[in-house]
């Protein structure tokens, strides 16, 4: 393919695998074989080498005992993730996107290699600065959401906040605040019953950033959804990092989503492709 000389290869550069996608009519596979093949590889696209490395992950692994059988998830995965950036994790069931997410979301440890973090070697930490760290530092959504069915979005949002020394008033303003950021005002008071999965998602990233995180981990936060739904809390995640500075990290199978990241992550058999 002609990929249309200097202008269309800056054009590439600057707006990252979205170009490509277009350029092969909305085919990821396609045009993530074109990036490898033109050695614009996903990992070097729209970086941003001059803004503050967060995570700095070296030479790391991470095995498995399953049985008698040793199994390793990651194989001498090295990797700096800047502030600011939106990074997708993607790769088949087994790759190992969802190990390396679990480490770098500091709630697992590699079996070798360094995690950096706030200039500290975060697998050197003991559990208790581990937790003090994540709480302080990184705010998780999930898939499968993990509100309280017996609390009220109100108290819902406000749960990570119970665990710091915040005080009961600065919690309640932050979790007003934080619920009209992502549009449910109107709801502040319902159960999670009561809400869309669109709304409950919505709910999810507002408890994630309620303790002022610097990064956000996403595992799958639009798998249970619809595709109007899961662009809705795509664009609340980019208006996120937009307006507060906040590094995001999602892991997800599609390529939609994506392609809308400042950089992709590839994984195959543990290691970056």
């Amino acid at each position: 393919m002609n990929l249309g000389g200097d202008g269309q290869h800056d054009d590439i550069r600057r707006h990252g695998v979205e170009a490509f996608l277009r350029l092969f009519n909305n085919d990821y596979d396609a045009a993530m074989d074109a990036i490898r093949q033109y050695s614009l590889r996903s990992t070097d696209l729209r970086a941003e080498p001059n803004t503050p490395v967060v995570i700095s992950v070296q030479h790391v692994s991470r095995a498995y005992k399953r049985g008698a059988t040793r199994v390793t998830a990651l194989d001498d995965v090295s990797l700096d993730i800047h502030e600011g950036e939106i990074i997708a994790l993607t790769g088949a069931s087994g790759s190992g996107k969802s190990t390396l997410l679990q480490i770098l979301g500091c709630v697992d440890r590699p079996s070798a290699g360094s995690v950096v973090m706030d200039g500290r070697d975060v697998t050197r930490l003991h559990d208790a600065a581990l937790s003090r760290l994540r709480r302080a530092k990184i705010g998780f959504v999930f898939q499968s959401f993990y509100l309280q069915p017996f609390l009220r979005l109100v108290d819902n949002v406000a749960v990570p906040a119970m665990f710091t020394r915040k005080s009961v008033h600065d919690i309640d303003a932050s979790v007003k605040e934080l619920v009209a950021r992502v549009g449910l005002e109107d709801r502040i008071d319902h159960l999670p019953k009561e809400l869309s999965g669109g709304q409950i998602q919505r709910a999810a990233i507002a408890r994630a950033l309620i303790n002022n995180p610097d990064i956000i981990i996403a595992d799958e936060p639009t798998g249970n959804l619809d595709s109007r739904s899961s662009q809705s809390v795509v664009d609340l995640l980019k208006d996120i990092r937009d307006k507060l500075g906040t590094t995001i990290i999602i892991a997800t199978h599609d390529g939609a989503i994506a392609a809308q990241a400042d950089r992709v992550i590839r994984l195959k058999d543990g290691v970056i492709v």
